[in-house]
Formats: C-alpha cells, structure tokens, sequence
C-alpha cells in the first residue's frame, strides 16, 4: 500500500496569489491520492494547475475510481476542480465539514444526488487499510477548515497550515517563506491556530502533507515548534527590524546610520525601505523580530502613506507583544511620531522604546545625540 502521492503541480510563472502576493518563486497546489483498499483523494488544485494535475491524478489512478473526495478546504486555489471530478466519478463520496460543502454549493453548481459525508470533530473514516480521522480547523485560515490525520501511518494532511511560498520541489529557504506564508495567511488567527496545535500535541506525526509547498518529513517537532512560537506572537528572533521611508534621503540616512551602530554591536538586524520592498516580506519581518524602529516623514499632517499602509498591515494581522522605536521627521508640524504612537497604543503589549528621534528636515548634532541614545536603549533591551 502506498502511503500517498502527490499529485499536485508546481506553477512557476505565477501572477499575484489571492489576488495580492507575489510569488516571484512560483506556488505550489498539492493533492494526495491515497491508494489502497480504498481510493481517496485529498483536495484538488487550482484552476491554474487543472491540465497537469488531471495528468497527474489519471496516470496513478491507472484506471481505478476514486471512493471519496477528502475537502479540507473549500476556497477556490484547493476545491475548483471538485464539480468536474463528480461528474467524472459519480460514485465518490464527497467528505467535508458542513460549513465547507455549504461554501462549495456557493462556488460551483453540486448535482443534489451527490454522495456526502459532514466529518465533524474526531470522525474516523475507515478504508479498509488505512484509518482517516477529521479535525476541525476554524479560520486556519478559512471557518469551514479541517484536517486529516492517517492514523495507521500518521501522516498529517494539514490544510494549509505549514504551507509555504514557493513550489514544492524547492526548500532551502523553508522557514523564510513559510514564516511569510503564515504571517500574511494565517496570521490573524493565531488564537484558532494554537487551539489546532493543542489539538494535533496528543498525535505522533511523521509527516506533515500541506497544500502548499513541500511535504515535511524529520524533525516534526521544528516545524511546530515555529507554528506555536508564530501563534502565539511570539518574537522568533532577538533583534531589529528597522522600516522606513524617505523623500529626499535624510531619513534614510538617519535608519541606516542606526542599523550600522546595531550591527557593529552584533545586534541581529535588518532594514528595509519601505516604499520599494513587498509588503508581504516588511510583515513577516515586523513579526520576525522583537524589536523594531519606525523611521518616517511628516506627510500632509499625517503619516508618509506608505509607512501608514504598512501599520495598517501589521495592526490587522494583530501584530503584538513587540518593542518599537521610532524616527520622524518633518520640516513644519512634525506629527509622525504622534500620530504612529497613537496607532500603536491600539494594539495589544507594545512598548515604546524612548528616546524618540525627531529630525527636523535634516539630521544635526542634536539627532545624532538622540539617535545614540536610542541605539543604545534598544541594544540594552536586548541584551538583558
């Protein structure tokens, strides 16, 4: 018997993924065909994917049909191609939770006379050879979500929870893009993702089978161990993320001569402009590290728009228990500080790092005392 095989694709020239990310190293959309005394398939794919993956799914089918339809999820990237495979195979029972075949019945137009199981918590589906038990997954990262464990090779087809960027062939930089992956999928759920983890803490799992990216194998307890410090908003990493912006290169200057006074005190940093970098990677960034500066200009009375894009970003995916700095500037009314302070009061265990470092249009010897002074408070924080 064999335990899986993925059928999924790998779609290397990508456009933007859920209409907003690019994925300039492709995505991946997996798809497990369990073949044993019974025939199951766990998902399908995107309708980017359809052609290769039908290939794939028909030529290891090798002419049997399929039993059930495993749908963990029901939004479009994983379950577009489920019509046409009931169609196809209509004997196959499809098995889902209730809220995910109520939102499938919204999607695609579903024969009435189609074979339905509603997996609710624990369920257990025997097939002979192999055991599938059904956990509920709400909003991780959609409210219908479940996963599957194969109890009889605990294997764990995890939805998209420990997905990644990228395709599935391609994993040196697992963590990076799974970090932000999570972050910027998931990453607003945090609470219902801790509640899986408690859930998935009393199985022995061996491999991990998401629908995006690559199958996990050694070493399980890493990858959760990620997943329950990324849930719980928790600082991966002791050190700074500095963001900034800049109109004429003053502010600029100020952020990378403290990122120089960090480095050379071996604080973990980095830095980023954030008008000419993805919003997407400035996140995963901000929830990377336990630290970070803000360095902005004034602008119209208000926040430069793409520092104040970017705070709208990181308070909408609960960014939280973090320490922040911050740098502004301005030539007249100087407000950014201000009014990044009252932003960042609305969010949950946030510390100001004080001094803040006001420049007024260009830096002087006066910020450069302050800019040491800050420097100075955010080294002795981490350190201690």
């Amino acid at each position: 018997m064999s335990k899986f095989i993925n059928v999924g694709v790998d779609i290397i020239e990508h456009g933007l993924f859920e209409g907003q990310y690019k994925v300039p190293n492709g995505m991946s959309y997996n798809s497990y065909l369990l073949l044993g005394e019974k025939v199951c398939l766990v998902d399908t794919v995107d309708k980017l994917a359809t052609d290769k993956w039908l290939q794939n799914l028909e030529n290891s089918l090798n002419g049997r049909d399929i039993d059930y339809l495993i749908i963990s999820h029901a939004e479009p990237d994983h379950s577009f191609n489920i019509a046409m495979l009931i169609n196809k195979y209509p004997n196959m029972q499809i098995v889902a939770t209730a809220g995910c075949l109520k939102i499938i019945s919204q999607f695609y137009a579903i024969p009435d006379n189609t074979k339905q199981i509603i997996a609710k918590d624990g369920d257990i589906l025997d097939c002979g050879d192999r055991k599938l038990q059904f956990y509920t997954a709400p909003m991780v990262h959609w409210p219908e979500v479940m996963v599957t464990y194969d109890t009889t090779n605990q294997i764990l087809f995890s939805a998209d929870a420990f997905g990644r960027f990228g395709i599935s062939s391609k994993n040196d930089n697992w963590i990076d893009d799974a970090r932000e992956y999570y972050i910027n999928i998931v990453g607003k759920y945090g609470i219902q993702t801790q509640t899986l983890l408690k859930k998935l803490s009393v199985l022995i799992i061996k491999t991990i089978c998401p629908l995006h990216g690559n199958v996990l194998e050694n070493n399980i307890d890493y990858y959760i161990n990620l997943y329950d410090i990324w849930s719980s908003y928790k600082p991966e990493t002791q050190g700074v993320f500095i963001a900034y912006t800049t109109v004429y290169g003053n502010t600029e200057n100020v952020a990378k001569k403290l990122y120089e006074k960090l480095q050379a005190q071996n604080i973990d940093c980095t830095i980023s402009n954030l008008t000419y970098s993805e919003i997407s990677e400035n996140i995963e960034q901000a929830f990377k590290y336990s630290h970070i500066v803000l360095a902005t200009t004034t602008y119209e009375n208000s926040i430069f728009p793409a520092m104040n894009d970017f705070l709208n970003h990181i308070a909408h995916k609960n960014f939280q228990n973090r320490r922040v700095g911050i740098i502004e500037n301005g030539s007249w009314a100087t407000t950014a500080g201000k009014l990044i302070k009252a932003k960042l009061a609305e969010l949950k265990d946030i510390e100001i790092i004080e001094p803040m470092v006001s420049i007024l249009s260009a830096p002087t010897d006066t910020t450069w005392t302050k800019l040491d002074e800050l420097a100075q408070s955010l080294i002795n924080d981490i350190k201690k």
